[in-house]
């Protein structure tokens, strides 16, 4: 029995070690920990707006930084609220994540970027990782033995990460990350990141795959079970109009069309060609790019929500 008690405080230790970790990662100070606080910041934002009908915005940080919410909401009349999160969470836990935001009379925009479009089952990075920081573990229905293992590497921080976190605090006095910035009380970015590199553009290599067209279908489903609609939108992408991007923007077009309205500039499927418009990556405008965006995506909403015979709200609270 020596050998087990002797043992034993190693075992302590390192149990400690892997619950501070665990902490770290899922609760403060890790970058999974900012994308759950700006979650779970975003649904109390959106269930605090009490008028109906709402415009909520989702999809990756394609939808979550390229969104003016209060110039849509100046231009259609209607609550605007962005629920847009992160890319690598994936199709399949972005979806039902946000589902339960949703109420009777919603209309939903779906911002989809490629990296969701083309993945072949859904499933990216962060995925099991976020349901677990959400409380949710398995959302998605994350394969058993993935699950398992993303549960135990939350409890080891990377080496790269407590660096920067170590820095953050002697030179900020706080640890930050790349969505800890404050939100406005519609759900956008408050602040934009800027590019430090060389910009490049990025092609668009294939069409949307089979089961990104079955899950946004489902997902059509589930909010018409629920009482409300879905529309998509493709998002800006910083792109050269190459010949391969535009023949994968326009199957993609079709596929999508198929499942709901769709709404995008017919001349270059969202696909644009000034960088200056663009903050740190393809997908993510600067301030004043998110504003022409909105504008721009308001008057291809008219329409469609004129169909809908969603009608403007004369007097909506602003709380």
């Amino acid at each position: 029995m020596w050998k087990p008690l002797k043992l034993a405080p190693w075992a302590i230790a390192a149990s400690a070690a892997w619950s501070l970790g665990f902490i770290y990662n899922v609760y403060y100070g890790g970058e999974l920990s900012w994308l759950r606080a700006m979650y779970l910041e975003k649904m109390s934002l959106a269930a605090q707006i009490q008028t109906s009908p709402r415009l909520i915005i989702t999809g990756g940080s394609g939808a979550h930084h390229s969104i003016n919410s209060e110039v849509l909401e100046q231009k259609l009349g209607i609550r605007v609220f962005n629920l847009g999160l992160d890319g690598p969470v994936g199709l399949d836990v972005i979806l039902p994540s946000v589902l339960e935001a949703v109420r009777p009379g919603d209309i939903v925009l779906l911002i989809p970027e490629d990296l969701i479009l083309l993945d072949e089952d859904g499933l990216l990075d962060r995925s099991a990782p976020f349901g677990i920081a959400i409380g949710q573990p398995g959302l998605g229905n994350i394969p058993p033995r993935q699950l398992i293992e993303s549960f135990w590497m939350q409890g080891i921080p990377t080496l790269r990460a407590v660096t920067k976190s170590t820095v953050d605090l002697v030179e900020k006095g706080r640890m930050t990350g790349y969505y800890s910035d404050p939100l406005t009380s519609h759900g956008d970015p408050s602040t934009t990141k800027y590019r430090e590199g060389k910009w490049w553009t990025r092609t668009i290599d294939n069409s949307i795959s089979p089961h990104a067209v079955q899950r946004i279908s489902q997902f059509r489903q589930e909010l018409e079970a629920k009482g409300a609609t879905l529309v998509l939108s493709l998002p800006w992408v910083y792109n050269s109009h190459d010949p391969k991007s535009m023949g994968n923007m326009e199957k993609i077009t079709q596929k999508l069309s198929q499942i709901a309205p769709l709404v995008y500039d017919k001349n270059d499927y969202n696909l644009k060609t000034d960088s200056s418009l663009f903050a740190d990556t393809h997908y993510h405008l600067l301030l004043e790019a998110r504003k022409i965006r909105s504008q721009a995506l308001a008057e291809q909403l008219k329409p469609v929500l004129k169909e809908l015979e969603v009608l403007p709200a004369q007097n909506f609270d602003k709380q």
